[in-house]
């Protein structure tokens, strides 16, 4: 199930953030519950996704994406994720998520996100393919921009390896081959 509940509190701790800029990094923290395990005690990598909305949302409530997205009618949708797993978070263990945006092109946006064990070790790493929609489907990052009133503001230039994944993912057939059974 969706974790609701903690997504209101999370936005709840987001308000009293300061306001920030488009590339600021917002953290939060989080616990991993029983509910968010899998069958050896630890964050389930699914659930890991879906936690990862506790960031990414108050994130665009705090650079003021959120708010230009309830203004225009418009919605958030996520076109991909690549993500890197490397240390484990058990039941019950406290975590820090960080989240910001990394850059943009003509239709997506580029967020990386992290959650950092106590120790100080990142436990993984996922970088989001993002999109603003409305009804005719996804709305210009030029004019999500200008909504957000950036204008004149230009993305940083991508980062070598998010534009390797982007490369491997146009290569990748959509939609996948059917196994003929």
């Amino acid at each position: 199930m969706y974790p609701f509940l903690r997504m209101a509190h999370s936005l709840w701790q987001a308000r009293k953030a300061p306001a920030s800029g488009p590339f600021d990094t917002y953290v939060s923290h989080h616990r991993c519950w029983p509910w968010d395990i899998d069958m050896w005690m630890e964050l389930n990598n699914g659930r890991t996704l879906t936690l990862y909305d506790l960031g990414r949302i108050p994130l665009a409530q705090v650079n003021g994406l959120l708010g230009v997205v309830r203004r225009e009618g418009w919605g958030l949708t996520m076109a991909g994720v690549v993500v890197r797993y490397r240390r484990r978070i058990r039941t019950f263990e406290s975590f820090e998520m960080r989240s910001r945006l990394l850059c943009w092109d003509h239709r997506f946006f580029y967020l990386e996100q992290t959650m950092w064990k106590t120790n100080g070790e990142c436990a993984n790493h996922a970088v989001y393919r993002a999109a603003v929609t409305d009804r005719n489907g996804i709305v210009a990052s030029e004019r999500v921009v200008e909504a957000m009133c950036l204008t004149g503001m230009t993305s940083p230039e991508m980062p070598k390896w998010v534009a390797h994944w982007l490369e491997a993912e146009d290569a990748r057939p959509w939609p996948p081959m059917q196994d003929a059974t």
